[in-house]
């Protein structure tokens, strides 16, 4: 069935690309999984440095990034790419702290939504689909 809007069919399409920053192996790959399900190309970095290189070089269409890593943490990653990027990047933080003052230093920094951990699939899944939509 072809798209109306761009006269393509929809497996022609450019999938949506998402960067998945995360330390957490199985959080990794269940997101990936769950993701990838739903026609999302996927790329993952395991800690802050090379998320903000792949950030910088693949230029996902959203970075889903946990708060704390190591070698870089997801608020210096944060500051990072909204410091250097001309057209901000869609991210979600996502965190197992329960802290309201992180909540509102992300926020503050321009992050797009913030998920605590542990979270349900289906949260995650319609966050990503309403700001990539």
């Amino acid at each position: 069935m072809a798209d109306e809007q761009s006269g393509t069919s929809p497996e022609i399409r450019q999938r949506k690309r998402i960067l998945l920053v995360d330390d957490d192996r199985e959080i990794v790959e269940s997101m990936r999984i769950a993701l990838e399900a739903q026609g999302y190309d996927v790329l993952v970095a395991r800690d802050g440095n090379q998320g903000l290189a792949m950030a910088e070089r693949a230029d996902p269409d959203l970075v889903i990034l946990d708060m704390m890593m190591p070698k870089r943490s997801g608020f210096l990653v944060l500051e990072k790419l909204r410091r250097t990027r001309a057209v901000p990047m869609r991210i979600i933080m996502v965190t197992a702290n329960e802290g309201a003052r992180h909540e509102d230093y992300a926020k503050k920094l321009g992050v797009d939504d913030y998920i605590h951990k542990p979270f349900a699939f289906d949260l995650l899944l319609d966050r990503v689909k309403r700001l990539l939509d």
